[in-house]
């Protein structure tokens, strides 16, 4: 499998191997981060060239400042015609070698036409270097106004090289910086368990590695062990610590039949387990793409970095003629000199490196952040539209509910072992939570099933089939209107069932109904505070089910919901969600089963509980792993510090150069007497992205 490596700021760049963005020049860094310690050598470079610039700059500046006194030492210590060579010799090496990376970058950009900060900074420093060598060895070129007042032309080697240094410096910090975003995908790789116990057909056991383990394998679990891959314990009994994936800190008991999942840690019994899933399948590794994933999209309100950055290096450029020819034509003596200097300023500290880092850096960080509180992010944009929500729109079942229904009664007049063992039967092989709700009292009963003929499913309603040769319908009321068969005999039990929140399921023989059973799923805990904490944050909440209306009213009352949808077929709940959007609202749907997968896609951000079906998580934009509803107050208190730490970044990035780039061309001179020396320049350009990027880092300290 090839290697692929991306940029930070343009995610839709991918290469096979290291190297520069074409667009914007920033070094190529891995799209997947893996948890073996390797060495960025990108950050190993600039650290190196950084190192010698900096040794070569102290002296250099030492120089140069030395002549600023009076009695001007250092000119009368080695000689003012040594002086100007030795700051060459000194100037030479960081100019040349230490920049070599910038000015590679600077001709990519001039070739390629995606003019960026490395075209600016390529100017800039070998405009500095290239006039003060001319200037040093053929100084009889130049007409006065390029002299000072002692006749000489003025050198600009120590403006150079400290540019150099200092922008160095920013890509030392800027890389060591960024490699911290990465830290979470670090943390939850290193949570996946290298080795397992294999347990072969005579009992006897080996140790072997992670990747040589198949589907359908069995493996002995120890007590203090990481369970290794995804499965079900098929014997023995323990209590599993989950915190990696629900950030619950109280063990779990788990026995035989109960899935397992992989990186969770084994606290007491010994159990074997069987693999059910390996590889790229696992929830680990699920949870580790969509992150990954995450932090490579980008946000809608990137689009108005991209956009300025567009224009950006071009009108830079602009201005910096501009600059020269104003102060080489109305500046001071030496007017060629001003206008040089000042040119290189505007140059230096324009580069756009700040604007292109203020969303990708936040993005990242907040992925990272969510991951580790139970909330996967499919993308950017879903970071970015949580905040905006005023309605969620949320399933009953799975959702609000524990999604583990208990049969509760059965009325019938006939035997109630034989009525459960026919409505069993019919619902057989069904992976709806209240098909299994009576499959499960049946298994406790010990009862016998039998297979049916002709089985239809009928989507929101039930099923039919023949079954003793006698055809049979079991499902909602709905389904017995359809089908005009009378639920009268039933009706005042039933309603009185559905007002204590339980689901009603009846079952007729040869159109004739023999009875009712109802099912009963508790309430998450965590829902009643969940729904008043999104309420309190000012938006509405909204149950969608396909249960009846008595039973979703009787939900309703106990968590006061703002509105209640009930007895709709999966379809219809996308075209509730469709009606929301009509109507002006951004809607959040939260679901977590087949049926709720069209309304996941269509809503404006979908939320997929991470304990329902893979399908419902594909269609989602967020995932909460735990499947807790208040995961919900979590994300969007993360959406809302994201953006707001995006929109910081943004600020200081434009407020800067919007204020930069006046001061360097030396608007302020005229009344102040004030210039920006490109020393300065530079330092404030490195400063400005060094802070964006740590601005971006507070991310991971917010309270949430």
């Amino acid at each position: 499998m090839n290697t692929l490596y991306t940029c930070p700021m343009h995610p839709e760049v991918l290469k096979n191997e290291p190297g520069d963005c074409p667009k914007c020049g920033m070094a190529l860094e891995l799209a997947k981060i893996s948890n073996e310690e390797s060495a960025n050598p990108e950050y190993i470079n600039m650290r190196n060239r950084f190192i010698l610039s900096l040794v070569l700059t102290i002296p250099l500046l030492i120089i140069v400042m030395g002549d600023m006194f009076p009695s001007k030492p250092i000119s009368v210590f080695i000689g003012s015609e040594y002086k100007g060579l030795l700051e060459f010799i000194l100037a030479t090496p960081i100019c040349t070698y230490a920049a070599f990376p910038f000015y590679t970058k600077f001709i990519a950009s001039i070739k390629t036409g995606h003019l960026n900060m490395f075209t600016l900074i390529g100017l800039g420093v070998s405009v500095a270097y290239g006039y003060s060598l001319v200037a040093l060895f053929l100084p009889d070129i130049f007409p006065s106004t390029f002299r000072l007042e002692n006749g000489e032309v003025g050198l600009y080697f120590e403006a150079a090289g400290t540019i150099v240094t200092l922008i160095l410096l920013g890509q030392v910090l800027e890389l060591r910086a960024r490699s911290q975003t990465g830290e979470a995908i670090k943390s939850l790789l290193d949570l996946s368990a290298q080795k397992a116990t294999l347990v072969v057909n005579n009992n006897e056991e080996k140790l072997i590695d992670i990747d040589k383990v198949k589907v359908g394998d069995f493996l002995r679990v120890k007590p203090g062990e990481k369970v290794p891959l995804d499965g079900r314990i098929s014997e023995g009994n323990s209590r599993i610590n989950e915190s990696m994936i629900t950030g619950e800190a109280i063990p779990v008991s788990k026995s035989v039949n109960d899935k397992l999942i992989g990186a969770t840690l084994n606290t007491t019994g010994s159990f074997i387990m069987q693999v059910e899933k390996i590889g790229k399948d696992t929830m680990l590794s699920r949870i580790i793409e969509m992150v990954s994933a995450a932090q490579r999209s980008r946000a809608p309100i990137q689009k108005l970095a991209d956009s300025v950055s567009g224009y950006f290096v071009p009108i830079v450029i602009f201005i910096s003629i501009l600059t020269f020819i104003v102060w080489s034509i109305f500046g001071p003596e030496p007017s060629m000199a001003y206008a040089l200097i000042n040119a290189v300023a505007v140059l230096i500290i324009a580069c756009p490196c700040a604007l292109g880092l203020a969303t990708p850096m936040s993005i990242m960080v907040a992925t990272g952040r969510g991951a580790k509180m139970g909330v996967l992010f499919k993308n950017a944009q879903a970071i970015e539209s949580l905040e905006k929500v005023n309605i969620f729109v949320i399933d009953k079942t799975g959702t609000i509910t524990e999604g583990k229904p208990r049969l509760h009664s059965i009325i019938t007049d006939k035997d109630e072992d034989r009525f459960l063992s026919i409505a069993a039967s019919l619902e057989r092989g069904r992976e709806h939570p209240l098909a299994l709700a009576v499959m499960n009292e049946a298994k406790n009963r010990k009862l016998e099933l039998r297979p049916s003929q002709d089985f239809v499913s009928i989507t929101g309603k039930g099923v039919q089939a023949n079954f003793l040769n006698k055809l049979y319908l079991l499902g909602n009321d709905t389904l017995m209107q359809e089908r005009n068969i009378s639920t009268e005999n039933f009706k005042a039990t039933a309603d009185v069932l559905k007002m204590q929140a339980n689901t009603v399921i009846y079952l007729a023989e040869e159109n004739e109904l023999i009875g009712i059973l109802a099912v009963n799923d508790p309430i998450k805990e965590s829902a009643a505070s969940a729904i008043k904490g999104l309420q309190d944050d000012g938006a509405k909440v909204v149950m969608l089910t396909g249960d009846s209306q008595d039973t979703a009213n009787a939900v309703a009352s106990v968590l006061n919901l703002d509105e209640v949808v009930a007895q709709v077929l999966p379809e219809q709940k996308a075209d509730k969600v469709r009606e929301y959007q009509e109507k002006g609202y951004v809607v959040a749907m939260a679901g977590d089963g087949i049926n709720d997968a069209p309304a996941l896609a269509l809503a404006d951000v979908g939320i997929a509980m991470g304990t329902g079906t893979d399908i419902a998580m594909q269609s989602a934009d967020v995932t909460l792993i735990k499947g807790d509803l208040s995961a919900i107050l979590r994300a969007k208190d993360l959406s809302r510090a994201s953006m707001k730490n995006i929109k910081q970044n943004l600020f200081f990035a434009f407020i800067y150069n919007i204020l930069g780039v006046p001061i360097a061309a030396g608007v302020l001179f005229p009344f102040f007497g004030i210039l920006l020396s490109p020393i300065f320049a530079a330092a404030a350009m490195s400063f400005s992205s060094v802070s964006v990027i740590t601005n971006a880092l507070r991310l991971k300290g917010v309270k949430i």
